[in-house]
């Protein structure tokens, strides 16, 4: 079958290490079936898996991806949770130590077929394309359970989302409006902040710049870049959640600003099956679609990797075998 693999690591050349060719055909385990795969989306994940920057559990070679919709052995349509590990549940939820997502320690999804446990199939809404639902296990999910979850907020909050156009800042926009939040946005590029205004975000403003107010919540995927700026920004007992560091992970920690007015720094990676599962209802009843930037042949997987590494994405970058 044909599949997209790591055969290696680089740092300085990720996507010399990428390979696009045949692969033998996924095995299922006890209690693991074989999904069919419609549909599978890009993550950046699947670009630092390239690069070198994982677990150090990181199986190379092994094929890539994580988020997929598919048909199942009994022909059903299904969205693939992407969490391995005990009761298939994030790190930090009693999870296990042998937590892992699908292209770490197993075989991926950017493949004709993949192998995955039962317990991980949620079915798929027909309001949903395979497009669309492929979209949902990684960036979406995370984005609803940073908005509904770890930042806990009422309806009507005000929310500053750092960064336009990837995957995750994207989802942000869409349910954060949807579910009524004053969702404001940050972008270095004048063309992106139109774009995020388009989704649904109330104002977009450049990195750094002095807001009209001070917001209920930051959701934080930049790092280094604009973490003084987030810390800055939210209300005094405020909440900053971080699901994600693209610009470095180790900026300075502005303690005086988390004690003395005390904010709460709430981590967020993923969500559980049951998480997914609302996700796509939710979805479908508010006629929500995921952003796509393109969808591309599972044949030109590098072109899509290209974009996001290039950073000429909006959105998600969707790969049909």
């Amino acid at each position: 079958m044909l599949a997209v693999s790591a055969v290696r690591t680089d740092a300085q050349d990720p996507l010399g290490c990428l390979d696009v060719g045949e692969r033998g055909e996924p095995v299922a385990a006890a209690g693991w079936t074989t999904v069919t795969v419609r549909a599978a989306a890009l993550n950046r994940h699947d670009l630092w898996t390239l690069r070198g920057v994982g677990p150090s559990y990181q199986r190379i070679p092994v094929i890539l991806g994580s988020d997929a919709a598919g048909v199942d052995e009994e022909g059903n349509p299904v969205i693939v949770h992407s969490v391995i590990g005990d009761g298939a549940r994030p790190r930090g939820e009693d999870a296990g130590p042998r937590w892992s997502v699908l292209g770490e320690r197993h075989d991926g999804t950017f493949a004709e077929r993949v192998a995955v446990p039962r317990g991980n199939l949620v079915p798929k809404p027909a309001g949903l394309s395979f497009e669309d639902a492929a979209c949902l296990p990684g960036a979406w999910l995370t984005a609803y359970r940073m908005l509904f979850d770890r930042a806990a907020l009422e309806p009507g909050a005000t929310v500053l989302v750092q960064g336009a156009g990837g995957g995750v800042s994207t989802a942000l926009i869409v349910l954060g409006s949807a579910a009524g939040y004053r969702v404001w946005v940050t972008s270095r590029s004048a063309g992106r902040r139109k774009q995020a205004e388009a989704l649904g975000a109330e104002a977009a403003f450049a990195p750094g710049a002095r807001l009209p107010s001070r917001v209920d919540a930051v959701m934080e995927t930049v790092g280094e870049a604009t973490w003084e700026h987030s810390l800055r920004s939210v209300r005094d007992g405020g909440r900053i959640v971080v699901s994600g560091a693209t610009t470095g992970a180790l900026p300075p920690a502005g303690l005086d600003h988390v004690f003395f007015r005390q904010l709460t720094i709430a981590g967020c990676t993923l969500g559980s099956r049951d998480q997914l599962a609302r996700l796509s209802r939710f979805c479908v009843r508010s006629r929500l679609t995921p952003v796509i930037d393109r969808v591309l042949p599972l044949s030109r997987a590098r072109e899509g990797f290209r974009a996001m590494s290039d950073g000429a994405v909006f959105g998600k970058v969707v790969l049909t075998p």
